[in-house]
C-alpha cells in the first residue's frame, strides 16, 4: 500500500452530529470505494456548504461566497483541496492556489476547504494512509444518501401548501438566512417536480 497515494473524495452529506450539540457530521467517500470519512464541523460551516449542495442563493453573500469573489476578482483560483493529515482526531487541510502561474499552500480548516472546494468546483482528495485510519465503511443506498443531504428529516408539514405558497415560504426563509427551513422547502417542491415527471 503506498501511504501516500491520493484519493479523490466526494461529498456524501451531511448530518446531525450524535456525540456533539450543535454539531454536524460531513461525511466524505472515496470516489472509487467503499470508505466513508465522518468529519464534525460546527454550524455555520455545515449550513454554508448545505446551502452550495441545495443550489440555494443566499440574498448577501456568506463568508465562503466572500472569499470566493475576493479570490475571483483578484485571479487567484483554488485547483484542489487536500485533507493531507490526521492528528488527535483532527483533520487538516490545505486549499492549493494559482496565481499568476504561481502555486501556493494555505492552511485551512477542513470545513472551510470543504465550503470553498464546492464554491470553486475544485477536487477533494486526501491520502491512503489519512483514508486507512479514519475511513469506515458504511452500508448507504443512493435514497439514504441522499436523504443525508438534508440532514434525513421527513418531510410532513409543506405537503398541503401549493407550489405557489412553498416558492413564496422559500423566498422568505432565504431571505431571512433560515437556511434549513429554505433546504426543507425544495425539497418539497423538488419531491413535487419528480412526482410530476412520473
Amino acid at each position: 500500500m503506498d501511504k501516500f497515494k491520493k484519493v479523490r473524495l466526494n461529498i456524501l452529506g451531511l448530518s446531525y452530529s450524535q456525540t456533539q450539540s450543535g454539531a454536524y457530521a460531513l461525511v466524505l467517500a472515496e470516489e472509487e470505494g467503499d470508505r466513508r470519512i465522518p468529519i464534525i464541523i460546527g454550524g455555520i460551516e455545515a449550513q454554508s456548504i448545505a446551502i452550495k449542495l441545495e443550489g440555494l442563493e443566499p440574498p448577501r453573500p456568506l463568508t465562503h461566497d466572500l472569499f470566493y469573489n475576493f479570490a475571483a476578482t483578484f485571479d487567484i483560483q483554488i485547483t484542489e483541496v487536500v485533507i493531507y493529515k490526521l492528528e488527535e482526531g483532527i483533520f487538516f487541510s490545505e486549499l492549493v492556489c494559482i496565481h499568476n502561474s504561481e502555486e501556493t499552500r494555505i492552511d485551512s480548516r477542513t470545513s472551510d476547504a470543504v465550503a470553498l472546494a464546492l464554491r470553486f468546483d475544485c477536487p477533494i482528495y486526501t491520502y491512503e494512509d489519512i483514508i486507512e485510519k479514519a475511513g469506515i465503511v458504511l452500508e448507504v443506498s443512493k435514497k439514504e444518501a441522499s436523504k443525508s443531504k438534508t440532514q434525513g428529516k421527513p418531510i410532513t408539514k409543506y405537503e398541503k401548501k401549493s407550489i405557489a405558497e412553498l416558492q413564496e415560504l422559500l423566498d422568505e426563509a432565504i431571505s431571512n438566512e433560515e437556511y434549513e427551513k429554505a433546504s426543507e422547502i425544495r425539497d418539497e417542491i423538488n419531491k413535487r417536480d419528480r412526482e410530476e415527471e412520473k
